[in-house]
């Protein structure tokens, strides 16, 4: 409180001059008092709350106590797909000339799902990064003829790469040449590390979208073979592939190395009942059986070396289900890929059978072209 200027003898004086006079300004200095003292605690509360500085307006400032930050989560698939059309160029090998591979990649975009692919698209960053899965195809057989497949994966939250393999392509010049897929394992796993080194590039297209310890590997028929070799032949393994899908696929003698001789990485076979010339049911049965779990063999009833892995169809949509699932659980470690799920889904009376048992019962017939034994 502010004390009188005026000093104890002038009160005196006052009070015995006019005690009633005295008395109302007296009253009237106490509520003065009162209410400065009111504003100076006030203001010192004030200066408390605000970092020893006033603010003008505190009464506006939210209340701690109540006020949470919340981030919006990020968007869950499906996703729309953006396109990049590439080439990319292997240093000269021993034969002392480079491999081309042109190369296609897919990968979660801004935009509304299930629109078509756009080439170009802005990539979906904020549900990023997303595991890589690079996808060989059968001998002589465009990539792009799995497009459905391609498609989905890459709507499922996966960068999708299909390179085009040397001389085995329809495109190939002089036609195809089956025996170059010895060199296809080495070729992948260079798709492999040219898409991680772009990943982690500071700029451009690809740049933080692929996670890379989460990579795998799908091929069908050659590809599979291609994608065994890969994860499962002491030939050619590489070991950041974590998981594979091998649809229709074989072990190939033509690899010069051993198959099963270290626990394998996470595997789904698939294979079409009907397929007797290609790679018929005993070269898969004979993939799972020496595979180590986890493992998973879906049989597709009826289905030939083709049919559930091009056309649109029910086989296809199975198929594209449980590779999902299988990839989910295996790269995202999402609980959408769950065991439980896999098996469910692959498990559609009259088109599909699916187990994870240690083994099934041995087909009868020798796999053309594969290891003896």
């Amino acid at each position: 409180m502010a004390t009188d200027a005026s000093g104890p003898d002038l009160v005196g004086t006052l009070r015995a001059v006019s005690p009633t006079r005295y008395g109302r300004r007296a009253r009237r200095r106490r509520r003065l008092s009162a209410a400065v003292l009111v504003i100076v605690v006030a203001a010192a509360i004030t200066i408390t709350l605000t970092g020893g500085k006033p603010h003008r307006h505190a009464s506006k400032l939210p209340d701690p106590r109540t006020t949470t930050t919340t981030a919006s989560p990020p968007p869950a698939p499906p996703y729309a797909i953006g396109t990049l059309s590439t080439t990319f160029t292997e240093p000269p090998g021993a034969g002392g000339s480079s491999r081309i591979l042109p190369t296609v990649v897919r990968y979660p975009a801004l935009g509304a799902a299930g629109s078509p692919a756009t080439p170009g698209a802005s990539p979906l960053r904020t549900a990023g990064p997303y595991p890589l899965v690079v996808f060989s195809e059968g001998f002589d057989i465009n990539p792009e003829s799995y497009a459905l497949l391609l498609d989905a994966w890459a709507a499922a939250g996966y960068v999708v790469a299909d390179p085009t393999y040397p001389f085995t392509s329809p495109t190939s010049p002089g036609g195809p040449v089956r025996a170059d897929i010895v060199n296809h394992p080495a070729d992948l796993s260079f798709v492999i590390s040219t898409l991680l080194q772009a990943s982690a590039a500071p700029s451009g297209s690809l740049s933080g979208l692929i996670a890379p310890g989460e990579v795998g590997v799908i091929g069908h028929s050659d590809g599979g073979d291609v994608s065994l070799a890969s994860v499962a032949n002491t030939c050619c393994r590489d070991a950041r592939i974590k998981a594979a899908v091998i649809l229709s696929g074989a072990e190939l003698s033509w690899f010069n190395g051993q198959y099963f001789t270290a626990p394998s990485v996470p595997m789904l076979v698939v294979q079409g009942t009907n397929d007797p010339y290609y790679n018929p049911p005993s070269c898969s049965v004979q993939i799972y059986n020496q595979a180590s779990q986890p493992k998973y063999y879906l049989s597709m009833i009826g289905q030939d070396h083709t049919s559930a892995y091009i056309p649109p169809g029910p086989a296809i949509e199975v198929v594209a289900k449980v590779t999902i699932a299988f990839l989910d659980e295996y790269l995202k470690g999402s609980p959408s890929g769950s065991p439980g799920t896999l098996l469910a889904d692959g498990t559609v009376p009259g088109l599909a059978t699916i187990t994870d048992a240690p083994s099934v019962p041995v087909v009868p017939g020798a796999c053309p072209d594969a290891p003896a034994g």
